[in-house]
């Protein structure tokens, strides 16, 4: 057995365990699934997977914002959209500064576009086990559908935020008009493709009546939008959103219900798989990145670690 597919069998294997383990002890999986690709990467022997970011942002990223997107309550989204927008666009850019001016202030050497690109890779949230804690304490369904909501956009805010400082960075330049264009110009590209891209699917699928082959287009859906918006260097993440919403709006004129039942069913399992996977790669770096740590002090980090996760609280 080659070596990729040996590290695919074992991160499935590692998927299954632990995911069985996290319904076991009544914890959210992701908790678990970090924490065993943490305990696996310190394991003798076990290689970590080297794989492109981009790579993994391709495949993972596109499917996972089109389901949410497609399956979210958008006439609950549609009420609260005003307060969705504030924290997806709003409070992300502030978390992001905020971030950034305690990295600046704190970690030596660190120049203010190299501080935004951190304060941009950390500031979106991921609601996967925050909502589902939320559901075990029976919080109000309009908070979890906020947080939900916010969740469809705040990626997109981020790497268009992350994109602008890695620019600073690389050219050493940084003037805020352009800046403030540069994201107005990605987003808005982003979701004028995503809007193009949804209407041409649904006019597909209104005149096919044959439910693998929909499924098959509807796994392809959030690809469709996504790599178009990067290829055109806009934004992808807000392409698959709304390429999403736009489908997921006319699905009762598209689709059947049987169709959607069965489509359901396909996307909670893939879903499930990606984030799985996702959780458990990132657990499976901490031995890399503890390496390339070199001779920083261990009160040091710990203190800088929690000085981000202070600001980054919400």
């Amino acid at each position: 057995m080659g070596e990729v597919e040996l590290i695919l069998v074992s991160l499935l294997v590692a998927v299954a365990v632990l995911g069985a383990a996290a319904r076991a002890v009544n914890i959210p999986y992701p908790i678990v699934l970090v924490l065993g690709g943490l305990a696996l990467g310190f394991i003798p022997g076990m290689r970590e997977p080297r794989l492109d970011p981009e790579l993994v942002l391709v495949i993972f990223l596109p499917p996972l914002l089109y389901s949410s997107a497609f399956f979210a309550n958008l006439h609950e989204i549609k009420r609260d959209l005003r307060s969705i927008s504030l924290l997806a666009v709003g409070l992300v850019l502030v978390t992001m500064c905020a971030v950034a001016a305690v990295a600046h202030a704190l970690i030596p050497d660190v120049s203010w576009p190299a501080a935004f690109v951190l304060g941009a890779i950390v500031s979106p949230t991921d609601p996967v086990a925050a909502t589902t804690i939320m559901r075990r304490l029976r919080v109000p369904r309009r908070a979890v559908t906020i947080i939900e909501g916010e969740s469809l956009l705040n990626d997109g805010t981020a790497l268009v935020a992350y994109n602008t400082a890695r620019v600073a960075v690389t050219t050493g330049a940084f003037v805020f008009w352009h800046a403030a264009l540069d994201f107005v110009w990605h987003a808005t590209a982003g979701v004028a493709i995503g809007l193009a891209v949804g209407w041409l699917i649904s006019e597909v699928r209104r005149r096919i009546d044959d439910i693998p082959v929909e499924i098959t287009i509807s796994l392809l859906s959030g690809y469709a939008a996504y790599v178009p918006a990067q290829l055109a260097d806009v934004s992808g993440v807000l392409a698959a959103v709304t390429c999403g919403i736009v489908l997921g709006w006319r699905a009762p004129q598209i689709s059947t219900a049987s169709m959607r039942l069965q489509g359901f069913a396909v996307w909670e399992i893939l879903v499930f798989l990606l984030n799985a996977l996702l959780f458990v790669l990132i657990g499976l770096q901490l031995p890399s990145i503890l390496d390339g740590l070199g001779n920083e002090s261990a009160l040091t980090l710990i203190g800088e670690f929690l000085a981000s996760v202070g600001v980054h609280a919400r």
